[in-house]
């Protein structure tokens, strides 16, 4: 339980900060566009990430564009370690008492808090609407799937994209812009950093590694170590810095029980879900219309922000196309889309297979496209895929290499990934 006195302070004091954080020069973020068309409906808006990408401010961005009255919670405030399901009657009393009445809560990190959705919903169903933000893929997964079923919709914010960069940068960016030569050299300069850096704002405004690497051991720490009790906490931060180290490589959990001291596979199973859960990395399955075959292949990790991939793999200069096709798969997965690669018993492989209801794109990721070997030996994976997976959609994304090659009878795209960001 909590007091009523300290409640008033923490409201007070956090409605003074979202008013700052509105006065500040923050970037705005490309997913408002999408809460835009959610702002009239009734269902609340769920928006997830990991710590640190910009949750909080997203949510005063949405407050302060959207609407004149609200109340803001953030339950990362460690004033409310104590809250608890019977406190929330009392916060919305300590609302009504210090602000003008409203039907619209913010509630930032929502999941430190057990048995949240069941006071939600017997709010919704008083006609109120709420903004949710939480770090644990799992706890809302589960929270929303047992009492929000349709009643609510799904964001998914990820750190800064290549077009936030740019406007954190100052750079204005401009259709014209990627045909103009002095505009597209600085363009380029630009995305040099932002693959070295990443799209975490804090770190990006004070450009200190520590802070990164003090983010790894704080997700790993806070929403794995504690959320699920590990014992072996430096089991789990060591597969989790080799995963992170070792992006786009194909494994399996029992290669992973082999290069590491744990002993079950499930065990590395259980520990991969839960970095997943906590927003850290991400795993691309075989691509397969069979799910025993798709279960029994190898996958792929990537990271969630290269950035923090650099800052705890110091692998930078000795691995630039992962590094690509780490970012490719980054932005595949900000832009909603459902990813697998493709490999053949000869070992070729394409990088990505974009599935909606059938087979939509075909990607290949090759940063040396002008190594005329790797070159004939991507397209020729590419072009087997394409046949075999039926999709005459293809794409090879490149450093700096454009150009549409008509290849065997089909049409092959390729792109700059600086400019493929961009589009």
């Amino acid at each position: 339980m909590i007091s009523k006195e300290l409640l008033r302070e923490v409201l007070l004091e956090q409605k003074n900060k979202l008013e700052i954080i509105n006065k500040g020069d923050f970037i705005s973020r490309e997913k408002i566009d999408e809460i835009k068309n959610f702002i009239k409906i009734k269902h609340n808006i769920i928006v997830t990430g990991i710590r640190r990408c910009g949750k909080s401010v997203f949510l005063a961005q949405i407050a302060n564009e959207f609407f004149n009255k609200y109340y803001y919670i953030n339950f990362e405030d460690e004033r409310l370690a104590n809250f608890n399901l019977e406190d929330f009657n009392k916060l919305y009393e300590i609302c009504l008492e210090l602000f003008d009445k409203s039907n619209t809560f913010f509630l930032d990190e929502i999941q430190n808090i057990v048995g949240w959705e069941r006071w939600v919903r017997r709010m919704y169903d008083n006609n109120f609407k709420f903004f949710i933000t939480g770090s644990n893929a799992r706890l809302l997964s589960k929270e929303l799937a047992t009492l929000l079923t349709g009643r609510h919709l799904q964001v998914s914010l990820f750190p800064f994209s290549f077009k936030e960069f740019l406007n954190f940068n100052k750079f204005n960016l401009k259709k014209e812009d990627i045909y103009l030569t002095e505009r597209r050299s600085l363009i380029t300069k630009y995305f040099s950093d932002y693959i070295k850096k990443g799209g975490f704002p804090e770190y990006l405004k004070y450009n200190k590694i520590e802070i990164l690497q003090e983010y790894f051991n704080d997700i790993t720490q806070r929403d794995i170590v504690e959320r699920y009790k590990i014992k072996n906490i430096k089991q789990i931060k060591e597969l989790a810095r080799y995963l992170i180290t070792n992006t786009g490589n194909l494994t399996t959990y029992n290669q992973l029980k082999g290069l590491t001291q744990i002993k079950s596979v499930n065990t590395i199973i259980n520990y991969i879900s839960y970095l997943e859960n906590a927003y850290l990395l991400f795993k691309v399955p075989y691509f397969s219309y069979s799910l025993k075959k798709q279960v029994s292949n190898p996958f792929k990790i990537f990271a969630i922000d290269t950035g923090l991939r650099n800052a705890i793999s110091f692998k930078f200069s000795k691995d630039v196309g992962r590094l690509y096709e780490n970012l490719v798969a980054i932005e595949l997965k900000r832009r909603g889309k459902e990813i697998y690669y493709w490999k053949n018993p000869l070992h070729e492989e394409v990088d990505f297979v974009i599935k909606e209801e059938k087979t939509k794109q075909l990607i290949q990721v090759c940063y040396d496209i002008d190594d005329i070997n790797i070159k004939k030996r991507e397209l020729k994976a590419l072009l087997k895929s394409s046949k075999e997976l039926k999709c005459n959609n293809l794409m090879v994304i490149t450093n700096d290499y454009e150009k549409e090659e008509k290849i065997n009878n089909k049409l092959v795209k390729f792109i700059p990934l600086w400019k493929w960001l961009l589009i």
